[in-house]
């Protein structure tokens, strides 16, 4: 890379990697932003972000890229702005309604689905093409929160427990199932206690 980083996000579009924003070797939090080419293996310097922003996510979504969640110099808190960078007018824009503190991410067909520390109880999914949010709840019952995983696999979310807990049976969620229908069990479970996980079908 032409800048040292780390705690930045990291996402492919087009075939492109993107590094976004982080903490350089200072300290310092960065809003450069830097895609690697493959084909010519090089690092080159784009636009930067129109502020610094570290701990965040990115996704590639309808040959742009989307930066959530994590921290900036001008927020309180966590950053509720997804910045977007189109790679073909080579320039960023801010969406303001974004989800703060997202513990788990997932793009499956053509949306984003996140859920939340304040809110582990719903599923926020996100829709590239008017910008919009919503919200379906997650079947749960008791008082704890499980704390979510998400995993993909044939064109569903899979919810897995971050904490193990023994009574838990893996949600399953089918975004093309009728309504009513689109909440199942799966008997798929991580082998231990896992903090990010990816599921692969051979």
């Amino acid at each position: 890379m032409n800048v040292a980083r780390y705690d930045f996000a990291c996402a492919e579009v087009n075939g492109m990697v993107y590094a976004v924003g982080g903490c350089g070797i200072d300290g310092d939090s960065l809003s450069s932003v830097e895609v690697y080419n493959p084909d010519s293996n090089k690092w080159t310097l784009i636009e930067s972000l129109r502020r610094p922003r570290w701990g965040c996510f990115a996704f590639g979504l309808n040959g742009k890229l989307y930066v959530l969640g994590g921290r900036s110099n001008f927020t309180i808190g966590n950053s509720k702005f997804v910045d977007v960078y189109n790679p073909e007018r080579h320039s960023w824009c801010e969406i303001k309604n974004g989800c703060v503190m997202v513990t788990a991410h997932a793009v499956l067909g053509k949306e984003l689905f996140c859920m939340e520390w304040k809110n582990q109880r719903k599923l926020a999914i996100f829709n590239p093409e008017d910008n919009s949010w919503k919200m379906v709840p997650v079947p749960l019952t008791g008082s704890s929160n499980i704390g979510f995983r998400f995993g993909i696999l044939d064109g569903k979310l899979l919810l897995f427990s971050l904490l193990g807990e023994p009574d838990y049976n893996t949600l399953l969620y089918d975004p093309n199932a009728a309504p009513g229908s689109e909440w199942q069990t799966s008997a798929i479970k991580p082998s231990g206690l896992c903090l990010c996980c990816v599921t692969i079908k051979a």
